[in-house]
């Protein structure tokens, strides 16, 4: 019996670690030293938990297309305000402020989105703040 809840207790111990890890905070992946703007074509639409993500292809300085993350907010909260993966159609152009990540890989959190004529999204980033945008 006494080994039964050990091992329930470390199960519970090693899902609560995966769980902690996997929905991080603003600060933790996002520099708000690290403005970014970006105009691109809309690749792919996630609407995964815990944050839903846009996929974009934006033109470099080189002329190469370059993909991109754009990471949103929760599912439940974009479904809520009438964001299905529907409502973003592949293709669309967009213009997005936020904050790219720490590490530098091309990610960032939208805090402003729009289409490219002028349209806002309502897709729901993080907020330096810690507040949810809308």
């Amino acid at each position: 019996m006494r080994s039964l809840v050990k091992s329930l207790m470390v199960l519970l111990a090693a899902l609560t670690a995966v769980n902690a890890y996997a929905h991080h905070g603003f600060a933790t992946e996002f520099d708000v030293n690290r403005p970014v703007e970006l105009k691109g074509k809309v690749t792919k639409v996630e609407l995964i938990n815990p944050h839903s993500w846009i996929h974009i292809e934006v033109i470099g300085e080189d002329g190469k297309p370059v993909a991109w993350m754009i990471e949103g907010g929760s599912p439940n909260a974009l479904l809520r305000r009438g964001i299905n993966r529907n409502t973003i159609a592949i293709g669309s152009e967009l213009v997005i402020r936020g904050y790219g990540t720490r590490d530098g890989l091309n990610k960032a959190v939208g805090r402003e989105i729009e289409y490219a004529d002028g349209r806002p999204l309502f897709f729901q980033g993080s907020a330096p703040d810690g507040e949810t945008v809308p």
